[in-house]
């Protein structure tokens, strides 16, 4: 019989709303059972069933799917210990020196006012340094105030992750394989995605659950051919709002180790620009399946951006290049995953492979050509090593190719070590 796999983050969610040790995770108060059987860290079943036991209802049921307080309970106000994760790397890309980086360096802090109202925040501190040498940052990632009602509709409203895609609310390294989250999840879906916003989220009758918010939208003016959608991102600092983005996801974990999901997000996106009305669709579908040891996860993206044309001739004009914005941008991506030394847990070692395709330049506006450099493929394959359920020591080998005969995508050989607590 094969053992049950609990995400850290769940566990550690968990034990800090109940007061206890063990930290959170960004986003994992939405984990569920079904999910804990594809993620890619090992099992810690003695620890989750200790965490469940500290909450009511239990930790299965999820943070969105945690009912209200019963009537004439008190709960005394409790501040979670700190949690987080790290990660760092060395990456050692061809023609280039090889780079060893420190990467992420992130602490989580939560406090529980009752049981109807929890706080969780997340800061993240990015190349070690903020310094324009490093390019380092020091970012709000999270900030939100939970407002539980009823295990249907609860509220949030703060700073908050965009519920698009698979990475994007569990982007913690022991939760994927590979040294570097996926291309497709860190262009197309900009992960870490993250801004000023509010919304709603619960768990409904036959094994669905949702988020949605209403949060600040993107800047068109940021996008750019190599880098798709990721510097469109305004943090939540003096975020414009003249326009307000409407972004969801509904997720089906009724089958166990089976989840499906569908995410969408919709703004108006050309602020930056008074002459340019621009507005961006992103849709995607993603699912994810384990039997026994094996686990399969893949993930598909579109998106639709209107008045590129006159957003391409608007940036060119001030800054004399253009950014050559495509009206259609689209991934894909397919993992499978092995755990080739499942005991004595937690010293585990999982292989995997993952094939990934990017075209930011699907379809381009009339008047523009595509340019073969951004219709891109990688092939990652390697290893992942747990010395415990929540340390991640990561392997693989990059091969990036594009339909470019002239620029030339160096491969590239990456190892990882990545935690948290």
């Amino acid at each position: 019989m094969s053992k049950l796999r609990i995400p850290a983050c769940e566990i550690g969610l968990v034990a800090l709303l109940a007061g206890g040790p063990a930290g959170a995770a960004a986003g994992a108060d939405d984990a569920a059972p079904q999910e804990a059987a594809d993620a890619a860290a090992p099992a810690a079943a003695a620890r989750a069933a200790d965490a469940a036991a500290a909450t009511d209802p239990p930790a299965a049921e999820g943070e969105a799917g945690r009912g209200a307080a019963p009537a004439g309970a008190a709960a005394a106000p409790q501040t979670g210990p700190i949690s987080g994760y790290m990660d760092f790397h060395i990456n050692d890309a061809q023609y280039a020196d090889p780079v060893l980086d420190f990467h992420r360096f992130v602490l989580l802090v939560s406090h529980r006012f009752s049981d109807r109202v929890h706080f969780v925040s997340e800061i993240e501190l990015e190349h070690a340094v903020v310094s324009p040498e490093t390019g380092g940052e020091l970012e709000l990632e999270q900030a939100y105030v939970d407002f539980r009602i009823a295990r249907p509709f609860n509220l949030r409203a703060g700073m908050v992750l965009a519920p698009v895609g698979i990475i994007n609310e569990r982007h913690e390294p022991p939760v994927f394989h590979g040294v570097e989250r996926p291309l497709v999840e860190t262009v197309l879906i900009p992960t870490t995605w993250f801004g000023a916003g509010a919304g709603f989220h619960g768990e409904l009758r036959g094994g669905f659950r949702y988020r949605a918010y209403a949060m600040e939208t993107l800047d068109a003016s940021r996008f750019s051919a190599d880098e798709g959608l990721r510097e469109g991102r305004q943090k939540g600092a003096e975020s414009n709002a003249r326009h307000v983005a409407g972004t969801g996801r509904l997720e089906y974990v009724g089958t166990p180790r089976l989840t499906l999901g569908a995410s969408f997000w919709r703004g108006r996106t050309g602020f930056a620009s008074p002459r340019v009305d621009s507005a961006l669709t992103l849709a995607e579908i993603d699912g994810r399946y384990r039997v026994g040891e094996v686990g399969v996860r893949g993930l598909y993206a579109h998106a639709f951006l209107d008045g590129t044309g006159e957003l391409n001739r608007t940036v060119q004009r001030t800054t004399g290049v253009s950014p050559n914005i495509a009206r259609e941008m689209r991934g894909f991506y397919l993992e499978g995953s092995w755990f080739v030394v499942p005991r004595p847990a937690p010293r585990e070692v999982a292989v995997f492979v993952r094939y990934e395709n990017l075209d930011t330049q699907f379809r381009m506006a009339p008047g523009y050509e595509s340019l073969p450099a951004f219709d891109r493929a990688a092939w990652i394959a390697g290893v992942t090593y747990f010395p415990d359920p929540d340390v991640a020591v990561k392997v693989d080998y990059t091969v990036v190719r594009s339909r470019s005969a002239v620029v030339d995508a160096p491969n590239s050989f990456n190892v990882g070590l990545g935690w948290w607590f």
